[in-house]
């Protein structure tokens, strides 16, 4: 056994759009866990986000304000290899439901084909957020409900103002 250990430091990855109180359960109980916490922030091409990832970084930087071992950066590509770049040992992944275990695990044993040195640590959201997504969140502000308590308070307002602009 090795006296010590070294910094461990771990990727919770995501698109974000937006950041929802459930991403945020995870990170601040990632954060107690891990020395350090990536947000990465993925900027996929192929994907058409309602906030661009600079508005994502923004309101992430804002919710995780006061967690002084979280970082938030922007990548693209294979998360393993920005996991690499960044010499993070662990992908932090959030679990919903039985579906998001099959789907996790697909990934994590994918992952791990590429990259052998990192692991993947699932972690359970808290029941009070077991059934909430962003898709469910930008759905909801769509059509003018409330979501307050869904998110972030940063992230409501900017939901308000991004529907207001486009005629909500």
């Amino acid at each position: 056994m090795k006296k010590g250990r070294d910094i461990l430091i771990a990727i919770y990855p995501g698109s974000f759009d937006p950041v929802t109180n459930g991403h945020l359960d995870i990170i601040i109980r990632g954060s107690k866990i891990f020395d350090g916490l990536i947000v990465g922030l993925l900027k996929n091409p192929n994907k058409k986000p309602l906030f661009t990832v600079e508005e994502r970084e923004e309101m992430m930087v804002e919710a995780t304000k006061d967690l002084t071992n979280v970082t938030v950066e922007i990548f693209q590509g294979l998360l393993v290899q920005f996991a690499r770049q960044k010499k993070c040992r662990v992908i932090l992944r959030g679990l919903r439901a039985i579906s998001d275990y099959e789907y996790e695990t697909q990934i994590a044993i994918t992952n791990r084909k590429i990259c052998p040195e990192i692991e993947t640590f699932l972690l359970p959201t808290s029941t009070e957020y077991s059934y909430l997504n962003s898709t469910v969140v930008k759905e909801i502000a769509q059509f003018g409900g409330c979501v307050r308590g869904l998110v972030p308070e940063c992230v409501e307002r900017k939901l308000r103002k991004k529907f207001q602009v486009e005629g909500r």
